[in-house]
């Protein structure tokens, strides 16, 4: 639900959307005003689907994974009949974490709260309440752990914290068709890397939506892509910036073919390259700090040779992840100034920010319409 309190000043021509060619950007006020971290949470974060993780990282019953999703830790395990399944990562009784760490296997094949001790079932039954024989009118069935909704699409794990919005099969829909014959499917979890940027999530997000800064901010990799051929396309919810792979450019893991770079929204990027998935969340902390998750998936993460392909890989992304922090806060400070309310966009170079902001504003909408009701 949409706090009334939490609502930031939002005007109707804050919200106008007009064409791309007319168009100005969203305010610096939406980068910079605390009141924007708390609604985003409630309109967004809480609203939209959450990438948690992938499949292969549970293999076993009892494997898990934890995430904060909207400010609210979540839990994915596998149960003993192989079924995913998701919680808050909340006991009933007092508020602590059933995990404390990021992934693992659980002990004893049991949720067991790591305060006082409560046990659940995988299926999240209450079934352990050390030291309760004394307490009146306690009925364990009254106190089994919250689920969340869970939905998979190739091997992704996605989470949704409310009831309702788009389905998962309309913020993907025709990527598979779109990227065939690679298949985020049939690769393996190998390494979560993350990185903590000085800037709002919208700053970092707006980044990754356009080419227009890669021969400046990232001339090494400017040679690995094929800037004269990138492309941006834009579908409902998610857009897709593509360009060929050079020939010759093999220094850094890259095959022959092309480099896919979807955004979902609000928040998900999708970088694919023949034989490789990169995986990146950018998590809200702060009004003018993010967090962005890393996640790699290869076809092979094992043989000798693909290890030192991925070791290329990771160094030569890693480079890239650097640049753009460090344009990225510098953004944020500019954001902050006097100077600067609202730019422009160019037609050529940034129909994905454009695309971006445009669904921004929708969602903004229905959550104001929401707390008016």
């Amino acid at each position: 639900m949409i706090d009334p309190r939490t609502l930031p000043d939002l005007s109707d021509d804050d919200l106008r959307i007009a064409p791309l060619a007319r168009a100005e950007t969203i305010p610096a006020r939406w980068y910079t005003d605390p009141a924007f971290h708390p609604f985003e949470r409630d309109a967004l974060f809480a609203r939209w689907w959450q990438y948690v993780g992938h499949e292969s990282q549970l293999p076993n019953p009892g494997d898990f994974v934890c995430a904060d999703v909207a400010e609210n830790p979540v839990i994915v395990v596998r149960d003993q009949a192989g079924a995913l399944r998701a919680f808050y990562n909340v006991c009933r009784h007092r508020g602590g974490p059933l995990a404390m760490e990021p992934c693992g296997r659980l002990r004893k094949g049991v949720l067991q709260c790591r305060y006082h001790g409560w046990t659940y079932r995988l299926d999240g039954a209450l079934r352990g309440v050390p030291r309760f024989d004394r307490t009146d009118l306690f009925d364990r069935d009254d106190y089994g752990l919250v689920p969340v909704t869970l939905a998979s699409w190739e091997g992704l794990l996605f989470v949704r914290l409310a009831d309702d919005g788009p389905p998962l099969g309309d913020l993907l829909d025709g990527i598979a068709e779109r990227i065939a014959p690679m298949r985020p499917g049939t690769k393996t979890f190998f390494r979560r890397v993350t990185y903590d940027v000085a800037c709002n999530w919208k700053v970092y997000v707006d980044n990754y939506l356009e080419g227009y800064h890669i021969p400046l901010v990232h001339p090494e990799l400017c040679r690995v892509l094929d800037y004269r051929a990138y492309v941006t396309e834009t579908a409902r919810y998610h857009s897709l910036q593509y360009s060929p792979i050079r020939d010759g450019e093999r220094q850094y893991g890259a095959a022959e073919g092309e480099a896919f770079y979807y955004f979902l929204f609000p928040n998900m990027m999708l970088n694919l390259l023949p034989g490789r998935l990169q995986v990146n969340l950018v998590e809200p902390l702060a009004p003018d700090r993010c967090r962005v998750i890393f996640d790699y998936l290869y076809d092979d993460a094992t043989s000798p040779e693909a290890r030192r392909v991925i070791e290329r890989d990771l160094a030569f992304s890693d480079r890239v992840q650097e640049e753009d922090i460090e344009i990225c806060e510098h953004v944020q400070r500019g954001l902050h100034s006097r100077a600067y309310d609202r730019g422009r966009f160019s037609v050529e170079c940034e129909e994905g920010v454009y695309h971006f902001q445009c669904l921004l504003k929708e969602a903004y909408r229905e959550a104001l319409a929401e707390a008016a009701a």
